[in-house]
């Protein structure tokens, strides 16, 4: 338990650390559309990378935990990745990212509800 609980902590501060840096990218040396995307991947990823840490010891945590920390690559990582010249159909993957994240708050709230 405790090396998947490292291991949650170590990602979602990787994760942090990612959304910091797209963000000082958008504000200081991307085009328009490019920092728009960054800025939206920057501000989802950096709110789940603090829930991901909140999240850990909760009842139902560590899923939440999770699901915040690969629902903020996921959905994150395809609007950078789309900011950077990828392919606009990248676009069709960032809704499984936003779900992974609201079913993190689903399970945070099923774990709130047991005690």
């Amino acid at each position: 338990m405790k090396s998947r609980v490292g291991m949650i902590g170590v990602l979602a501060a990787l994760s942090g650390a990612l959304a910091v840096a797209a963000g000082a990218f958008a504000s200081h040396g991307a085009a328009a559309r490019a920092a728009d995307l960054l800025r939206t991947g920057s501000h989802y990823q950096l709110i789940h990378a603090v829930a991901a840490f909140v999240a850990i010891g909760r009842p139902r945590g560590t899923a939440a935990a999770w699901l915040f920390v690969i629902g903020g690559a996921v959905f994150a990582g395809t609007l950078y990745a789309m900011a950077f010249g990828a392919p606009r159909m990248l676009g069709a993957i960032t809704p499984i990212g936003g779900a992974c994240l609201i079913l993190g708050w689903v399970a945070l709230a099923m774990g709130a509800g047991r005690r």
